[in-house]
């Protein structure tokens, strides 16, 4: 009987929960609610579960710098820029660009910060992730207006890649990390949120509300995060960013018939570059 590597089953199951992410966001995206609704129903839902395990149980600091560094690069930054791209762009390019660029950063931000280099299956890899960005590129020189979207993506993914390899270095366990990095975020956002930024909640549905508030703040924030920090603490950053492009072949593919989103030939070409990427870097 095969024996998988630790962390193999809490990655699988982060692939399944970040492919809902992807269309349960573009949802979002195309309905009433601004990005800035959603991350504050990401993050107040988020609090709400966390703060009574915090306040009985699990007293993280969150006055800690790592803690907070953690909360601005894989909370608020990340949160924002990826909303910010799905009001701009179809699912289909997120899928392709928040999980298919981070294998890059976190190969980047792991050379230079944890000094360590990528093996040569990984390079192949990337390599092949590369191509498959390659011919969203094709498509966005074609007149596709989605670019703002796109640039988002890219940089959420990067506030991404920051957080996964700090968490590393750090080693700061992974429900710390979920529970401190949460309800900071929480802190600093929702008063800038209710008092400065600008709103729409009150226009979207019940439904629609509800089902952000569940998948953004429990599912996404919750369940995903434990998960992914366990599986980056047992396979490394590296090797989780390689197996997270393989996303975009679940969320590419899903968001044809449940949100009606076409596939062109770029973007087809694109899932498929991705996902055997990640194939071959996971390899490695």
């Amino acid at each position: 009987m095969t024996k998988f590597p630790k962390g193999t089953l809490d990655a699988l199951f982060v692939i399944l929960i970040w492919s809902g992410f992807i269309l349960v966001s573009r949802i979002g995206g195309r309905s009433e609610l601004l990005p800035y609704d959603v991350v504050a129903l990401r993050f107040g839902t988020a609090a709400v579960f966390l703060a009574p395990i915090w306040f009985f149980k699990r007293r993280v600091n969150l006055l800690d710098p790592k803690m907070i560094i953690l909360a601005l690069t894989g909370g608020i930054g990340y949160a924002l820029l990826a909303y910010l791209g799905f009001k701009y762009a179809p699912a289909a390019h997120g899928g392709i660009l928040l999980p298919g660029t981070l294998p890059f950063g976190t190969a980047l931000f792991s050379w230079i910060i944890l000094k360590e280099r990528p093996s040569a299956w990984r390079m192949s890899g990337l390599v092949a992730i590369a191509l498959g960005i390659a011919c969203l590129a094709a498509e966005a020189s074609n007149g596709s207006p989605h670019w703002r979207g796109d640039m988002a993506f890219i940089t959420g993914s990067a506030c991404w890649a920051v957080c996964s390899v700090l968490v590393r270095k750090w080693r700061i366990d992974a429900w710390d990390v979920t529970i401190g990095s949460a309800l900071i975020t929480a802190i600093l956002y929702l008063p800038v949120y209710f008092f400065l930024l600008p709103k729409n909640i009150a226009a979207a549905p019940f439904a629609t509300i509800a089902l952000q508030a569940f998948y953004q703040g429990i599912m996404a924030v919750i369940v995903a995060m434990v998960l992914y920090m366990r599986a980056v603490a047992s396979l490394g950053p590296t090797r989780i960013g390689l197996c997270m492009a393989l996303v975009p072949v679940l969320a590419g593919f899903a968001a044809v018939p449940l949100l009606g989103e076409p596939l062109s030939v770029f973007v087809m070409l694109g899932l498929v570059c991705t996902s055997f990427g990640a194939w071959m870097g996971s390899r490695g």
